[in-house]
């Protein structure tokens, strides 16, 4: 790993003002003065943007996940509202999975880690008690992301 010293400039930009070091940065890897940019903070940057995907998606799959619940456990206070909240994270994951395919292959295996979440949050939304959901996430990955699917 090659280690260079930073202009202080760029290391004092960094930390004042996020938004003028990331324009700063780009226009100098746009002009090939690579020699002055900050690679150890881009690369963590970068990482940090692969890891705001798979938060968005945790994010994401947890709303979903609670409205199926409260779908599924609730059919006498079904709503629109629900059914709306349903249709707009999918639509959303769409997007995000569009953008970033290979998020496709992690929402599957994130389900048992967001569940746990989902049912909790859907207990204060419902007022009902952690017996009344089923103990593992009871809908698979197709279902989940399947615009036309609505547990009964």
């Amino acid at each position: 790993m090659i280690s260079k010293v930073l202009p202080p400039a760029a290391a004092v930009l960094y930390d004042q003002d996020f938004f003028a070091w990331t324009v700063e940065t780009a226009r100098l890897i746009r002009s090939g003065l690579l020699s002055e940019v900050d690679l150890a903070r881009v690369a963590e940057e970068i990482e940090d943007m692969g890891k705001s995907e798979t938060r968005e998606l945790w994010s994401r799959l947890t709303v979903l996940i609670i409205h199926l619940l409260k779908w599924k456990c609730q059919p006498a206070r079904r709503s629109r509202g629900w059914q709306d909240t349903i249709a707009e994270q999918r639509d959303q994951l769409d997007r995000l999975i569009k953008n970033s395919p290979s998020l496709r292959r992690a929402a599957g295996p994130s389900l048992p880690d967001v569940y746990p979440n989902a049912v909790r949050r859907a207990r204060i939304q419902t007022g009902l008690s952690f017996d009344d959901f089923p103990r593992t996430c009871p809908f698979t990955e197709n279902q989940v992301l399947d615009h036309d699917f609505l547990p009964e």
